[in-house]
């Protein structure tokens, strides 16, 4: 028999106007059924598993309203809440009821009421008479059939139990869990493609068998029915002796926290690999994030996981590139557009792809840091990202950049959250001073509940297990390379006089600077002298900055071909994303991680190019600094930097420059702990410039770490009390000089179009944005975007992207306004005039 009811309560509107509205009560069964699926693979107790189902069943309990009824069928607004926020109100309603069977202390009960009400992104708070109107506007009709509503998925779930709370705690870490897990319930439940609408012609058993059958074939097509870890081996070639360990080191029960440290281009990332299949392979996990620095860093490990992470499964897994440019990656593009064609490929499904919020429930993503660290954010669906990494390895790659305190706070909730969730993780660096390390460890133990000392070895390589075994018996041999050798050269003539020596003799050269300013002026005046110069940075559009970047990836790469005789001038952008090798390197001073990471692209491939091969007889890395023991005030730097002066703090350069010209030479792997604690190690003998510079830093830090507490989701007070619900803007992932975009185009006809517009199949539009300092580009009389013609280029732009990007028509001679322009082989450049 079908309840009259069931019919009453619209869920959907009709997708066509002869077509029927889904009922309400039918949507709420296509969740649950989705969710039965998505939660089977969890460990958790099978009574209060089938809870948490129940609850995803009653998530949009307040649609049982005349309220949310008059919306949909008449456009009447909703004047007191909306369906998701009478959720909550219905659920207090008929608590006793609920109570009665699933038991538990009301407290807990009405916490896991708010995150199943909260499954949009945020909690309701709806203060008491704002709840207490939201009761009185559902009508008698709604209150009645509600209760009969919750009487009927109770017998459909008996065993439904929530006396597995055995705390409050344990009750607030799942009110973090819940809502997140029923949003990605909710999305698949809400597609009509998978779950077409119907009218109210079937019982709610027997729904539920069609609805079950239905969220099988829903869960397989959008990428979400993870394939089984395979022990299959993942390399053929011989293992480096840090692959080996995280091969064999034993691991603990429960959440696992590994610290790889080891020298740039050690295999870091193949480690990792083999550490995180073995993790997945011990239900330690069912997939992975690969979380890297840098959009231009993910697109790299994008394209070296898509070949391995397969013989990490038994079936093909999803595997989705997350950040704000995914659609701008060719080989994210050919993946998608296989559609799982070759059953030795990953796959990858469009609802995955098509947010990045989605991107993050695939077996393996592949993105930006960001994407994670947004889970402990207080923005708008932090506990989406917290569910869909609770599933998985958390890979943090080239943590070390991930330093100044406000990202490092932030970086340590994540982990603190990840551990709480029950999820391990796999942290990789190169230069990892130990009070970060430690600091790191510390806030994982906490969130795992462990209470054993955290390692403090200063030995290097290292492989840490929080909490258990740490590997430090490496062989402590040079690299093939030998020590690089530092050479001080005191200003820019001297760097450009060297470089031109260099080619003569038929080097591959590169000069790393600090600013683009600088990098700009540099190209020029090797220009100038006749010596064939490239030029690397981040301010080109991107379009111009992908095809640079592939030039000299094509010159200067593992097989690169023509470098002899050539110049690279680049920015901190060759420092990771690239996978460059030079005979010849000149860098601005930077601190002794940059330095370090700088020095990783000299001499790098000695089996394709050993050292008889090259021009010049030892590997040196040669720093544009002034003399360390010269230093009066603080514009030290700035007579040999220039505008690179003040990228870096003072005092971290200075001690680098201390270090690193006493020291003479860096050996990689065994001397490279030395040099990065002498550099991040406080309370030595400094002159007294260095010593202010040293305190404002560590004010600032302070004051960066403070505000990154305050961003931060107050997990302890509870989803309804410490959750979020800002846009992800509004909570930054990373402080630094704010940035404006700009979008360049160029006449066509009597209109404009992007830069990048010709034989673009991708958005045109993103490929022709550049950013640049606000502070700088505010100074400037940019184009006015009330004119007709950026009007109507902007016309089919969402709203937020017409506020947020400022279209630059850019003239034949390559002018955007006074005191800025644009070349396809400079970039953008300020005049002058402005700085």
């Amino acid at each position: 028999m079908v309840p009259p009811w069931i019919a009453r309560w619209p869920g959907k509107s009709p997708l066509t106007p002869e077509g029927c509205a889904h009922p309400a009560v039918y949507h709420m069964l296509d969740v649950a059924a989705v969710a039965e699926r998505l939660i089977a693979p969890f460990p958790i107790p099978p009574g209060l598993r089938d809870a948490v189902v129940l609850l995803a069943a009653l998530h949009d309990l307040g649609k049982v309203g005349d309220s949310f009824r008059a919306m949909l069928e008449h456009g009447t607004p909703q004047a007191n809440g909306a369906h998701w926020e009478v959720s909550e109100v219905l659920l207090h309603r008929h608590d006793a009821l609920i109570g009665a069977a699933i038991g538990g202390r009301e407290k807990r009960r009405k916490l896991l009421y708010a995150a199943a009400a909260g499954h949009h992104g945020r909690p309701p708070l709806a203060d008491g008479d704002r709840f207490v109107r939201m009761g009185r506007d559902l009508g008698t009709e709604a209150r009645e059939d509600s209760a009969a509503l919750v009487s009927a998925f109770l017998e459909l779930w008996p065993d439904a139990s929530v006396e597995g709370l055995a705390n409050w705690d344990s009750a607030v870490a799942i009110s973090w869990w819940l809502p997140g897990f029923i949003a990605a319930a909710d999305w698949i439940g809400s597609n009509a493609e998978w779950f077409p609408p119907r009218q109210a012609d079937i019982a709610l058993p027997d729904y539920l068998g069609l609805a079950r059958r239905q969220a099988e074939r829903a869960i397989a097509q959008a990428g979400l029915a993870g394939p089984a870890a395979s022990p299959a081996p993942l390399f053929s070639f011989a293992l480096r002796p840090m692959q080996s360990a995280c091969r064999d080191v034993p691991l603990l029960d429960g959440p696992v926290l590994a610290v790889i440290e080891d020298e740039t281009g050690a295999g870091k990332t193949e480690a990792a690999l083999i550490l995180a299949q073995r993790m997945l392979t011990a239900g330690k996990g069912r997939g992975l994030f690969l979380a890297l620095p840098t959009m231009a860093t993910a697109d790299a490990m994008f394209l070296r996981a898509r070949d391995v992470v397969r013989r990490m499964f038994a079936g093909p897994p999803s595997l989705v590139l997350a950040h704000g440019r995914a659609g701008l990656s060719e080989d994210f593009r050919e993946l998608r557009g296989a559609n799982g064609a070759n059953p030795d490929l990953p796959t990858c499904s469009d609802w995955l792809a098509d947010n990045r919020r989605r991107a993050l429930l695939a077996d393996v993503g592949v993105g930006t840091v960001d994407q994670a660290l947004l889970g402990v954010l207080r923005t708008r669906h932090a506990t989406l990202r917290l569910f869909a990494l609770s599933s998985k390895i958390l890979v943090v790659d080239e943590v070390h950049e991930l330093g100044d305190p406000y990202m490092g706070h932030t970086l340590a909730q994540l982990l603190r959250a990840h551990a709480r969730a029950g999820g391990s993780a796999i942290l990789l660096t190169a230069t990892l001073p130990l009070d970060q390390r430690r600091g790191l460890i510390a806030a994982f133990q906490d969130g795992a509940g462990m209470t054993a000392a955290i390692q403090d070895s200063p030995a290097y390589p290292a492989l840490t297990i929080a909490g258990g075994a740490v590997r430090h018996d490496f062989p402590q041999t040079s690299s093939a390379r030998g020590p690089v050798r530092v050479a001080r050269l005191a200003d820019p003539a001297a760097a450009a006089e060297l470089l031109r020596d260099s080619v003569g003799r038929g080097a591959a050269c590169v000069w790393v600077r600090n600013s683009v300013d600088e990098a700009i002026a540099a190209v020029r005046a090797l220009r100038d002298a006749g010596v064939a110069a490239d030029l690397l940075h981040a301010r080109f559009a991107l379009y111009d900055r992908k095809r640079h970047e592939q030039t000299a990836l094509s010159r200067f790469g593992k097989m690169g071909a023509g470098r002899a005789g050539r110049v690279l001038v680049a920015t901190q952008v060759v420092e990771s994303s690239l996978d460059l090798d030079f005979d010849v390197m000149v860098s601005d001073l930077a601190p002794v991680a940059a330095l370090i990471q700088r020095a990783g692209r000299l001499w790098r491939h000695m089996d394709l190019r050993p050292a008889g091969a090259r021009p010049v007889p030892e590997p040196v890395l040669h720093v544009l600094s002034p003399d360390p023991g010269a230093i009066a005030g603080a514009d030290w730097l700035k007579g040999t930097l220039g505008a690179g002066a003040h990228v870096y703090p003072l005092d971290l350069q200075w001690k680098t420059a201390d270090v690193v010209f006493r020291e003479g030479r860096i050996v990689a792997p065994s001397g490279l702990r030395t040099l990065i604690e002498a550099v991040h190690h406080d309370g030595v003998d400094v002159p007294p410039a260095v010593a202010r510079a040293e305190l404002e830093r560590q004010g600032k830090g302070y004051a960066a770490a403070n505000l990154a507490g305050q961003n931060g989701i107050d997990f302890a007070a509870g989803y309804r009390a410490g959750a979020g619900a800002a846009p992800d803007t509004d909570y930054p992932t990373r402080l630094g000089r704010e940035q404006r975009v700009l979008m360049l185009a160029r006449r066509q006809g009597d209109g404009l179009v992007p830069w990048a517009t010709a034989g673009n199949p991708v958005d045109s539009s993103q490929l022709s944005e550049v950013q640049a300092s606000r502070f700088r580009l505010d100074q400037l009389d940019l184009p006015d975007q009330s004119l007709p013609e950026i009007r109507r280029l902007k016309a089919d732009w969402p709203e937020w992207k017409r506020g947020a990007v400022t279209v630059c028509p850019v003239d034949g001679g390559g002018g955007i306004c006074r005191g800025l322009r644009y070349a396809q082989m400079e970039g953008l450049v300020f005049a002058e005039e402005n700085g």
